[in-house]
């Protein structure tokens, strides 16, 4: 069992300790879970008020908060980017020795690094190179001619069509598929005639990929997933999309082909892009939005089909008032009606 005093913590944290520098503490848990000897975060009144009165030993906080019961705190600039980074200390990943499992089926031309770890049943093909650190856990493919750099984490049942590149500390969960087909057909004689899709995918560092993502290669050239990008599960991307750097992709995102989205965009859970369209910068679009046209960079969209969010918000707000005002012109209608004289033939 881990074990760290809260001076200990304090420093890797850039914080200070009130209370007992000394305390030793040896989890991590949420409030309402917490036992002798736990560390809790609390980010507002609310949280602290459960924290102090919790059985955890010490609050990581980031406000002037005063404990009623006792509690060492630790003072950090924000306590949920120091619970990111505390959590690691307490629940740190497993260690995989390098190697490659007897159960894995290599091929003489692939170049692994000494320090690589290859799990049960991994089959790693023709000319793939694997970087130091980099780990296959089991039931991976690895297609032809693909290149994984330095300390990347591949999680069970992957698989990765050939070509496909990826940086450094890039992280893929189970089920993903990187590299399929893209959905490309031209009509033809009276039957869809396939495109053949001979591009590839291109991962850059620091990018996270959820379960069950799928990411199609390009028809030609190359699908692209910039830096620090992060992909929630279920998400579907098509051939020769660009994700810009430090994206956030939310579950259940489809993303038509050749669409283009530039650095730091948030497409909320279950977002639609039609195809060759352009997102800029910083742009932020809602949940169940469907985007049918190119967004200026800045600006936050909503709706199906979603338009800028202020004017979504009107149109929202005029059609929950929409059955007043039927009501009201119907109750119009008939007194006009009354007020009518009749005509005489």
């Amino acid at each position: 069992m881990p074990c760290f005093t809260t001076s200990e913590l304090a420093a890797s944290l850039n914080g200070s300790v009130i209370g007992d520098p000394a305390l030793k503490l040896t989890g991590f848990a949420p409030a309402d879970s917490t036992r002798p000897g736990d560390l809790t975060f609390a980010e507002n009144e609310a949280y602290f008020a459960r924290a102090d009165q919790s059985a955890a030993a010490a609050v990581l906080v980031a406000d002037d908060f005063a404990s009623k019961h006792g509690k060492t705190l630790i003072k950090v600039a924000n306590a949920r980017i120091a619970f990111a980074q505390v959590l690691p200390f307490f629940f740190p990943e497993p260690i995989f020795a390098p190697g490659i499992h007897p159960s894995a089926i290599v091929s003489p031309s692939a170049h692994i690094h000494l320090s690589a770890h290859i799990g049960p049943g991994c089959v790693v093909g023709d000319r793939v190179r694997i970087g130091a650190k980099t780990v296959l856990q089991a039931q991976i493919y690895i297609g032809e001619d693909c290149q994984l750099g330095e300390e990347c984490r591949l999680f069970p049942q992957i698989t990765l069509y050939p070509r496909t590149q990826l940086g450094k500390r890039v992280r893929i969960h189970s089920g993903a598929v990187i590299g399929a087909d893209g959905f490309g057909y031209v009509f033809d004689k009276g039957e869809h005639r396939k495109v053949p899709q001979v591009g590839q995918v291109i991962v850059h560092d620091d990018v996270e990929i959820g379960a069950n993502v799928t990411i199609d290669r390009a028809a030609l050239g190359s699908t692209v997933i910039g830096r620090g990008t992060k992909i929630d599960n279920l998400v579907q991307i098509a051939h020769n999309v660009t994700l810009g750097e430090h994206c956030i992709l939310v579950a259940q995102v489809g993303i038509a082909g050749s669409t283009k989205l530039g650095d730091y965009v948030t497409l909320a859970g279950q977002v639609g892009l039609a195809g060759h369209l352009r997102l800029g910068d910083h742009v932020t679009v809602a949940a169940q939005s469907g985007v049918m046209h190119s967004i200026p960079e800045g600006q936050k969209w909503m709706g199906a089909p979603a338009q800028p969010d202020r004017l979504m918000k009107r149109q929202l707000l005029a059609m929950e008032r929409l059955p007043e005002l039927l009501r009201r012109v119907s109750e119009l209608e008939r007194q006009l009606n009354d007020r009518t004289p009749m005509v005489r033939q």
